[in-house]
């Protein structure tokens, strides 16, 4: 997953919370064995063990420098249920050329445009659904043309944003990014270790080609099932939907304090957007 300048100061500490009371966190400089059993100690460690183990093998010098740079980083212990947890989990990459180097997918790569595009708004929305019922590990919608530009609005101005998603451990921390006209989605956990080659546990791709002539575009998603499941990949789409396209200032307040204010920023608060929607 590619990064933002914006992200050159964000630090975070942890891909997960508990729901259960924690420990206080240890602090003091660690040697590489100490800090591995610490990430092993994570309850999502298993769903990423097998290619943590492989870039071990592959290139033991990096591994070894990644894992020992998340030791130096941690900071003086604090309760675990309030403390903003920062590590280095964020370094952004070097700048990308999006328009040569993260192409723009066409919806010609899903399905003919020719044998839908004289089809009504309603008829390319059944369609869609449809034909997506039989595909696996997929998800997919229709999205009023209207919310689709302040989506694009707000993706400019908050490029990158965290998400987290409820397990029955606890919550677990997704990061999220725009290219061209796609939304890339990585656990957290799995950056600290992989960082830019991390790969995707969902990609949520937006097809504009009907937006002028329908008022509609259309979304597809496609997500690993090792590491979510179809109700979680929803899960993360609808926070797309409640943070970049309904106008919630307490949600438009989190955006702006992460892209603007990192320091300020606590993960916390995104828990508690969580648990006040299942609340209501």
């Amino acid at each position: 997953m590619h990064l933002t300048s914006f992200m050159r100061n964000i630090l975070y500490k942890a891909a997960f919370v508990r729901r259960v009371p924690s420990k206080s966190i240890m602090t003091t400089s660690r040697k590489m064995k100490e800090v591995l059993e610490d990430l092993k100690g994570n309850p999502y460690y298993d769903k990423y063990a097998a290619k943590i183990s492989q870039l071990q093998k592959e290139d033991p010098s990096e591994f070894k420098n990644r894992v020992e740079g998340v030791g130096k980083k941690q900071s003086k212990k604090v309760e675990a249920a309030n403390e903003r947890q920062y590590s280095q989990l964020l370094k952004p990459k070097q700048h990308i050329d999006t328009q040569s180097q993260l192409k723009r997918e066409s919806l010609d790569k899903v399905m003919k445009i020719d044998l839908i595009k004289d089809k009504s708004a309603e008829e390319v929305k059944s369609i869609w659904e449809q034909y997506h019922l039989q595909k696996d590990y997929c998800i997919s919608a229709t999205i009023p043309a209207k919310d689709f530009d302040k989506l694009c609005e707000n993706s400019k101005k908050f490029p990158t944003f965290l998400f987290a998603l409820p397990r029955s451990q606890g919550y677990e921390f997704i990061m999220c990014q725009f290219a061209e006209n796609s939304v890339h989605f990585t656990p957290l956990l799995y950056y600290q270790v992989h960082k830019e080659n991390a790969p995707e546990c969902l990609t949520i791709t937006h097809y504009d080609e009907f937006k002028d002539s329908k008022d509609i575009v259309l979304m597809r998603g496609e997500y690993d099932k090792n590491v979510i499941d179809a109700k979680e990949a929803q899960c993360l789409a609808n926070q797309l939907q409640m943070y970049y396209v309904l106008e919630e200032p307490e949600k438009t307040r989190l955006m702006e304090t992460f892209t603007q204010k990192p320091d300020e920023f606590k993960h916390m608060d995104l828990v508690k957007q969580i648990e006040n929607i299942s609340l209501k």
